[in-house]
């Protein structure tokens, strides 16, 4: 299969950075696969499980969290707020805040504020859970 250049990083630094047969991502329209010979695009992203398939066959699983996503020339991009590898995922911790999170949601009495920053918490936990292939 064809292969494209395939840059990921994060505000803290670049995370990977060679060839992919395919990536997907959560796209804030929904899931988005690029292959080779995509044409130019550009979006942001939302949360969700990501794949890299490399060259090998090999696939990869993430946490994405947020960021953009470009092709352009045939080299695609990711700049994602947060990316973590399925293998770095602290699943126990990750459950502990899905705990915590559906906890203060069924509280009550939260402002809409507190009430969004607690479902953006739950979000993150189970897309961290289900990433981390636990």
């Amino acid at each position: 299969m064809n292969t494209f250049s395939l840059q990921i990083g994060t505000p803290d630094g670049l995370l990977f950075d060679g060839q992919a047969e395919r990536i997907k991502v959560r796209s804030i329209t929904g899931d988005l696969a690029i292959l080779a010979g995509h044409i130019n695009y550009v979006t942001a992203l939302g949360m969700g499980k990501a794949t890299v398939v490399l060259p090998d066959g090999t696939r990869r699983e993430a946490a994405c969290i947020g960021g953009m996503l470009s092709v352009m020339n045939g080299e695609c991009s990711v700049l994602a707020t947060t990316w973590e590898w399925a293998e770095e995922i602290d699943h126990d911790r990750a459950e502990e805040a899905k705990r915590k999170a559906e906890h203060r949601l069924a509280q009550g009495g939260l402002t809409d504020k507190e009430y969004r920053m607690a479902q953006a918490k739950l979000q993150r936990a189970l897309v961290r859970i289900g990433a981390s292939g636990r």
